[in-house]
């Protein structure tokens, strides 16, 4: 084997024909897993040679990186079988040879000492000091090539590859594996906010949260003072209720509310959680002191108009507390805690207990009454509803078809939207249930207004595709304020 005169060849023509966007997989790192390979083969007790065959898979190991980068192992083995023989190399020396080469493929896969050797000497930079350094090169020459397009996208890649990434051999185990998690370490206090940001987005968030309860506990005392209790008109759950024992034995409503929400306070407590029980006796507590604190209103004596704004007041200063993770009526927490221990469901529950509320109204004042005060129920929940999950309703779509690759085209170019693809088979229809396809599952995410173009623009390409939609209450992010032309 004539290992300085095939080094003397291959390293020339590394030099002269390796790609200018290679900033990792260079000369240089062909040299250094060389020089890996000696150093972990001396601690391994390799010589003579073994030693010649690793360091001449460790030379030609990415030299297929002279003709293609997603392929170069592969490549690496055909050069390698294609220039060794003029270098004295036998033909079983040269399948070890590629052997060890197509061990370096990720995921590594070796099945000898040497593959083991050459492996962790190709990944030693992992858990050396150089780390930062040769991971830029990297993250640089992948980004020229398309494979990420952010450096998050790169962290989070890298430290799901260090925190799987094991080494083979003792040597690189022992002197290695330390300093790699360092590295990994490092790299997650990157990715992850430090804890001054943390601090100041939880500040933030709590600010947020302050200025919704605020909101809703001003709205919902501006509902009950100015619509509901100058008018005898009522609500469903335990603000309902505090509004039927207030109407019927003239006690302070604030007391009311507060009292009955007491009990829910404490089984929320152990049913949810401290926090969540924290701000909804807080909530309630700021409701009760504007009751106190507002006078009696009287903005309206039109019924409709009382059990519309009344309601809609209402369900909206609900829903705002809701959002801010609290809660100013007990009535759910009350059906959770049933829930566990009856067979109805939360909404049967719920449903009894304002049934009861609305009848016992019924009775004791006129029948009027208690039909709008249902009306007044009626458009508080719709108005929770849309505080609590949006009050732009998004479709999510997904499209089965034949033709996936051109109906993504026309989402993304034409629609302007984003996309998700799923891996999945189509087929398994009856009496053909054996036969079946590998397809894209494609998802995307659009408003109400869009269903119909998307429709369209499917149809075009491939009337038989298969869609369905589902309706999305709430979404962020990507996209999708985009505003859509049609």
């Amino acid at each position: 084997m004539q290992y300085q005169e095939a080094y003397q060849f291959m390293i020339n023509k590394l030099e002269s024909g390796l790609p200018p966007y290679l900033s990792y997989h260079n000369i240089d790192h062909t040299k250094s897993v060389i020089e890996a390979s000696e150093l972990i083969a001396a601690r391994e007790g390799i010589h003579g040679n073994e030693l010649l065959l690793l360091k001449t898979a460790a030379l030609f190991h990415d030299s297929g990186f002279l003709q293609d980068y997603q392929q170069h192992e592969s490549i690496s083995v055909s050069l390698a079988k294609k220039h060794l023989p003029a270098f004295g190399y036998t033909e079983e020396q040269i399948e070890k040879i590629a052997a060890m080469i197509m061990a370096t493929k990720l995921p590594q896969s070796p099945k000898n000492h040497l593959a083991k050797i050459l492996c962790d000497a190709d990944l030693y930079y992992l858990g050396g000091p150089d780390y930062t350094a040769n991971a830029d090169k990297l993250f640089s020459e992948n980004k020229k090539i398309g494979l990420y397009k952010s450096k998050t996208e790169w962290l989070i890649q890298q430290i799901g590859f260090l925190t799987s990434h094991q080494y083979f051999t003792e040597t690189a185990k022992a002197e290695l594996d330390t300093v790699k998690q360092q590295n990994l370490k490092k790299l997650e206090q990157t990715l992850l906010p430090s804890a001054e940001e943390k601090h100041k987005d939880s500040n933030w968030v709590i600010v947020q949260d302050a200025a919704q309860v605020l909101l809703g506990v001003v709205m919902a005392g501006i509902a009950l003072k100015g619509f509901l209790v100058p008018n005898h008109f009522f609500d469903g759950g335990v603000t309902g209720m505090s509004l039927l024992v207030h109407e019927l034995y003239h006690w302070n409503l604030a007391l009311n509310i507060i009292l009955f929400n007491l009990p829910l306070v404490v089984i929320s407590f152990f049913s949810v959680g401290k926090r969540f029980a924290v701000r909804m006796m807080l909530s309630v507590i700021l409701l009760g002191i504007c009751l106190e604190w507002l006078p009696e209103l009287s903005l309206t004596h039109d019924k409709l108009l009382i059990s519309i704004f009344g309601g809609a007041f209402l369900g909206t200063g609900i829903g705002l507390v809701m959002r801010a993770g609290a809660a100013l009526d007990g009535i759910e927490v009350f059906a959770l805690y049933t829930l566990k221990r009856t067979s109805f469901t939360i909404t049967e529950i719920i449903l009894a207990f304002n049934t009861l509320i609305f009848i016992i109204a019924a009775f004791n004042f006129k029948i009027e009454s208690a039909l709008y005060s249902i009306l007044t129920y009626f458009t508080a929940t719709r108005c929770i509803d849309y505080v609590v999950e949006g009050v732009q309703a998004y479709t999510g779509v997904t499209i089965i078809s034949a033709k996936s690759d051109a109906i993504k085209y026309q989402l993304v170019n034409k629609l302007g939207r984003g996309i998700t693809v799923y891996k999945g088979e189509r087929g398994f229809l009856p009496g053909k249930f054996d036969v079946s396809t590998e397809c894209d599952i494609i998802f995307t995410v659009i408003t109400r207004l869009e269903l119909r173009k998307l429709k369209n623009l499917i149809s075009e390409v491939d009337p038989k595709a298969f869609i369905y939609a589902s309706t999305i209450r709430e979404a962020s992010g990507g996209i999708l304020k985009k505003i859509g032309r049609h």
